[in-house]
């Protein structure tokens, strides 16, 4: 059972040097796989050793000089598991405000020490739980990466006619049609053939004026001539300069219909 715990460390923090070592003494007994990584004789003392040793768990005797054990509790809270130690349990319910793990009487009773030890091993494992779920989280979060941002095409396309390349201004853009391998990008006066699929276009496209009609179609709305209702809810969509006809997708039909 111990061997499956991992190891912890721990501040013991009391201005009598005895009661120190009495209760390390007792911790080497009752939690083998605890080491004592620091010991401090003042509030103040005990608030460095741990910020320093970042440890597990701090023992503090609430009365101290400098800080007594309640304040330095409330420095470190949050930070640390927290377990007080007095000969007086007036402090009982002050020592549970500042959310301590656990409140021993002096002199220590090993009975009551080791459910304090087993409390504490309960809660460090948790706490280590939470933490091991959360990097595993980063990591994932680390490993999808946020698409590249999409460079919008607002001048022009370079675009095959025959051997030929040439620059369409994506204002002179009538239509895109998806052919095989290719997408067709209509002209008032041509047809050329671009390699980028509609899928990439519909998102680099003014949205106000490039409408995907179509799954694959997208049309420039200025380039519209007449949009006809057909029999099945659909629209045929008819060019401006003869330039062609588009069928619209039952979805994207609502696009034309009136209100």
């Amino acid at each position: 059972m111990n061997a499956a715990m991992p190891a912890c460390t721990a501040v013991i923090a009391d201005d009598e040097p005895w009661l120190r070592a009495d209760l390390r003494e007792r911790l080497a007994a009752s939690w083998p796989e605890l080491t004592i990584v620091a010991e401090a004789g003042d509030g103040d003392e005990a608030v460095k050793a741990v910020q320093r040793c970042a440890c597990d768990v701090v023992f503090l005797d609430v009365q101290m000089p400098r800080l007594t054990g309640l304040e330095a509790a409330a420095r470190l809270k949050g930070l640390v598991e927290i377990v007080f130690l007095t000969a007086y349990d007036q402090y009982a319910t002050a020592a549970f405000t500042q959310r301590a793990a656990d409140y021993l009487l002096k002199p220590l009773d090993p009975e009551r020490l080791a459910d304090t030890v087993a409390r504490l091993r309960a809660r460090l494992r948790e706490r280590r739980q939470a933490r091991d779920v959360l990097l595993q989280l980063g990591e994932l979060a680390s490993m999808v990466r946020p698409p590249e941002p999409v460079e919008p095409l607002r001048d022009w396309i370079k675009a095959v006619v025959g051997n030929a390349t040439r620059l369409i201004r994506v204002s002179d853009v009538m239509a895109f049609r998806a052919v095989p391998g290719y997408t067709e990008v209509v002209t008032g006066d041509a047809e050329a053939l671009i390699r980028t699929p509609l899928r990439d276009l519909v998102l680099r496209l003014d949205p106000a004026v490039f409408v995907q009609v179509h799954r694959n179609a997208i049309v420039n709305l200025n380039a519209v001539a007449v949009a006809r209702r057909l029999a099945d809810g659909r629209y045929a969509i008819d060019l401006r300069e003869g330039r062609g006809e588009i069928e619209t997708s039952r979805s994207r039909a609502a696009l034309f219909r009136e209100d």
